[in-house]
């Protein structure tokens, strides 16, 4: 764990004059470029969404996000950019996956057609190695965000 990500939920936590907890601190995507643009973006409030396959955290015995969740936003290397918090889930097929949604993402054009474009090649390769194929009605996990604390 890189000690940034300690310090940023000591500094958060500070703000709030209770005790401090190490937050789960995770990167978007699979890859250097992407994972440290869409921190930009999330920076620049214009990343306001993340979607995961459901799938994906059956496959990896994960917990699903819950409304009121406080996580660390790295970049690629693991350096806390800021904490997010979740404002709303919900569970929507891949293909009916709207406008709006795919605005809050807010990568690319953020249009529906560059969401699809991008994330269909992302489910193939985050499910690639689990009992799960990629299809058109696939669930996917749409957590909604907003930034509470930046580091100074």
């Amino acid at each position: 764990m890189h000690p940034s990500v300690i310090k940023i939920s000591e500094d958060y936590f500070k703000t709030l004059n209770v005790e401090a907890k190490t937050l789960t601190s995770w990167f978007f995507c699979d890859n250097k470029i992407d994972a440290n643009e869409c921190a930009k973006l999330v920076l620049q409030n214009i990343k306001k969404a993340t979607s995961p396959s459901l799938w994906w955290f059956h496959a990896n015995d994960e917990i699903l996000p819950n409304v009121g969740d406080l996580n660390i936003i790295t970049n690629w290397n693991g350096e806390a950019q800021c904490i997010i918090e979740t404002t709303k889930v919900s569970i929507v097929p891949f293909n009916e996956i709207t406008e709006e949604y795919a605005a809050l993402e807010g990568e690319g054009d953020k249009t529906l057609k560059y969401w699809k474009q991008v994330h269909w090649p992302y489910y193939q390769r985050e499910l690639e190695n689990t009992c799960y194929t990629p299809r058109e009605d696939m669930p996917i996990v749409c957590e909604v965000f907003k930034v509470v604390f930046t580091p100074d």
